[in-house]
């Protein structure tokens, strides 16, 4: 087995990790404020994300992978200094992962990915190899690493109007009935929470993807990018472990540390941030469904009453998502140094 097969496996080993540790993130936060409400059995609301999520990408394409894994251009790389940029923006994103994980904190999978993407091909193939997408905005149009700076910092802010509005027109249709109603909500929230997990398959759960994509590519494997189906499953189903082992501490964050959640937040806050989700897939623009899920949560709790938000404790998420671009670039540089130099010594 020749250096470039092995770095593969080990690679495609090294995404179900990440995929796993996205577990602890984004797909805990899908369940989360179903758990809270009560309204749903945990292992019936797991059952419906990991069954839409691996739905939505089969279904909706794979814009969202070709936008994260045709940014930084590795066609002109060595193959063993583009498996080694790969690599280090992939640990770059599991380390920061799992840092945040243990404060109990849900980070962006996705932001960190793009930033150990970014500061790996700062230092391995240079600046001129990323396609930062500045021309292209000057034009009108979204490519490359603005597109994903659009639809990761974006999104978080259309979320948290998406669920400052859908909590006042909720409020307001049903402002005149009383607890007999409690069964709609009851019912429809398993058409939002499968739409919400329709809509992370469809975009969030492609990140991983991307990487095995450019993996692939890399190593020659493949001549152009593309995602094999045998890889959506793999990623689909280590997002699915990682939220039944790992994400408990965060679905207590969001569920409950930040608004007393019930029925009619639950509903409003999956609906919105599954809006989001499906508009910017719609465009191949990345999202965070971390950071849109929650800040649909502060949405919603903002348009009932903000007072009872816990904007302390949202603070905090906050400061993580703005350190989680700035720290993954570091990350994705000192891997890709330490990398370049051992795989320089060993092949």
């Amino acid at each position: 087995m020749d250096i470039y097969t092995f770095l593969l496996i080990v690679t495609v080993g090294a995404v179900f990790v990440f995929d796993f540790t996205n577990g602890f993130h984004d797909a805990a936060d899908m369940v989360a404020t179903a758990i809270a409400s009560r309204a749903m059995k945990t292992e019936v609301v797991i059952a419906i994300v990991s069954f839409f999520t691996f739905l939505g990408p089969l279904v909706m394409g794979l814009a969202v992978a070709d936008t994260i894994g045709t940014f930084v251009n590795i066609h002109g790389a060595k193959p063993i200094d583009a498996q080694a940029l790969v690599i280090a923006a992939l640990l770059a994103a599991v380390t920061y992962n799992i840092i945040t994980w243990k404060f109990g904190l849900p980070s962006s999978s996705s932001n960190s990915l793009a930033g150990g993407l970014v500061g790996a091909g700062l230092l391995i193939v240079g600046t001129s190899q990323i396609n930062w997408g500045f021309d292209a905005l000057s034009q009108g149009s979204l490519t490359g690493v603005m597109k994903v700076i659009v639809g990761l910092f974006a999104s978080p802010f259309l979320g948290f109007f998406a669920g400052f509005l859908m909590m006042k027109l909720l409020f307001f249709i049903f402002k005149r009935f009383t607890i007999k109603v409690r069964p709609f909500f009851v019912l429809s929230q398993y058409f939002s929470v499968a739409w919400l997990g329709f809509s992370h398959g469809a975009n969030d759960a492609q990140k991983g993807m991307a990487i095995i994509g450019m993996m692939l590519l890399a190593s020659h494997h493949t001549e152009v990018f593309m995602i094999p189906l045998w890889v959506i499953f793999l990623c689909t189903t280590a997002i699915t472990l990682g939220t039944l082992f790992g994400g408990w501490s965060i679905i207590k964050t969001l569920g409950f540390e930040i608004y007393h959640v019930k029925l009619i937040h639950s509903v409003a806050n999956q609906l919105g941030a599954a809006l989001i989700n499906t508009l910017a897939t719609s465009i191949g623009a990345p999202t965070s469904t971390t950071q849109v899920v929650t800040a649909t949560l502060l949405g919603n709790g903002a348009a009932e009453k903000p007072a009872h938000v816990r904007w302390k404790r949202a603070g905090e998420i906050v400061l993580g998502w703005i350190v989680n671009v700035p720290v993954s670039i570091l990350f994705g540089a000192g891997y890709a140094y330490l990398l370049t130099t051992l795989l320089g010594v060993i092949s």
